[in-house]
């Protein structure tokens, strides 16, 4: 296992990150013993960065368990801010839940310390700068080691350092977005933004969720297609580019699993990679293609399939600012949208 910098830490992590969404016994495997033999098996290979977030049903309480004893050979991650109950303070970047959210977070992992701790999603109801005061103070406190964004956009992360060196707080150390064969865009600004920083860049969904197994094929009928949080499944678009990345991973010799994650990173930019394997045959097929490369010749076919900056469609969990999701941040109110 060749291991990474992440961001400029000084803490080393493997190229494939361990995401635990699937442990949830709600939402993934129903069987909590089983999930900790996936973990156990995942370490013993070499990978020996988790991810989890306390929005993920009971995940970190079972990675919390499975940790017990080999804690201090993991670098874990986890993340709070998406809602957790109906309390509108219960989630969010504020002061207030930050404080709560990490506290419960460090009972459930059973441990004293977080590595990562991200922040899930922007909160534009909270100032930045309230949101770096109460990571500073975690950090210095010693519950966490180092902080991060996820989806975040290049402006967000620009305005996020602005705001820590002009107050003398601690800066995002990493930020989390979506990245694979399918959705590029982060090329054109975030990537760059975060190298610039010196940031660490830890990608989710490099398999397109899913659609980048080799399970999923344009006219059939199966398992992920059916999924209620798949509707980008019925994207023609999206299905178009993954029967070209199909023929292009047959002619090279690749299962398509492996020509997906090694393209996920192989961007300078790019740390690691979150793989999110339910099965124990889902990891022993990503841990089979930890040596791969690629040559210029098969990148240079990528980007005719998908060029670089580019999203073919869109995630089901992709991040949309307040500007696109609000219609009264977008037109002037209509008393001054009259003609003169």
């Amino acid at each position: 296992m060749r291991y990474r910098t992440l961001g400029r830490t000084g803490i080393k992590v493997s190229p494939y990150a361990l995401g635990t969404l699937m442990f949830a016994t709600s939402i993934g495997n129903p069987d909590p013993d089983d999930s900790a033999r996936i973990i156990h098996r995942a370490l013993d290979a070499g990978i020996n960065f988790i991810d989890t977030a306390d929005s993920y049903g009971d995940s970190e309480e079972i990675v919390g368990r499975a940790l017990q004893g080999r804690r201090d050979d993991v670098v874990l991650a986890t993340k709070a801010g998406r809602p957790m109950g109906d309390d509108p303070n219960h989630q969010g970047a504020s002061r207030r839940w930050i404080v709560t959210a990490v506290e419960n977070s460090l009972r459930r992992l059973k441990t004293d310390y977080i590595d990562l701790y991200q922040i899930h999603r922007p909160d534009p109801t909270t100032d930045i700068g309230e949101t770096l005061s109460v990571l500073c103070d975690l950090i210095h406190s010693g519950k966490v080691r180092a902080i991060g964004s996820s989806a975040m956009l290049a402006s967000d992360i620009v305005e996020a350092q602005w705001v820590a060196e002009r107050r003398g707080l601690e800066r995002f150390h990493t930020e989390q977005p979506p990245y694979s064969l399918l959705n590029r865009g982060i090329e054109r600004e975030v990537l760059p933004v975060a190298q610039r920083n010196g940031m660490g860049t830890l990608v989710w969904g490099p398999l397109g969720q899913g659609l980048l197994t080799g399970r999923v094929r344009k006219g059939q009928r199966n398992e992920l297609r059916r999924a209620a949080f798949s509707r980008h499944l019925n994207d023609e678009g999206r299905l178009d580019a993954v029967e070209r990345f199909i023929s292009l991973a047959e002619k090279v010799g690749l299962p398509l699993t492996h020509l997906a994650m090694t393209f996920a990173i192989s961007h300078p930019g790019v740390t690691s990679a979150i793989i999110g394997p339910r099965t124990m045959s889902h990891l022993d097929d990503l841990l089979a293609g930890l040596d791969v490369t690629l040559t210029d010749d098969v990148l240079d076919q990528i980007d005719e399939i998908v060029p670089p900056a580019t999203d073919v469609g869109t995630l089901d969990q992709a991040y949309l600012p307040p500007a696109l999701q609000q219609a009264s941040l977008r037109r002037r109110p209509a008393s001054e949208r009259a003609a003169a």
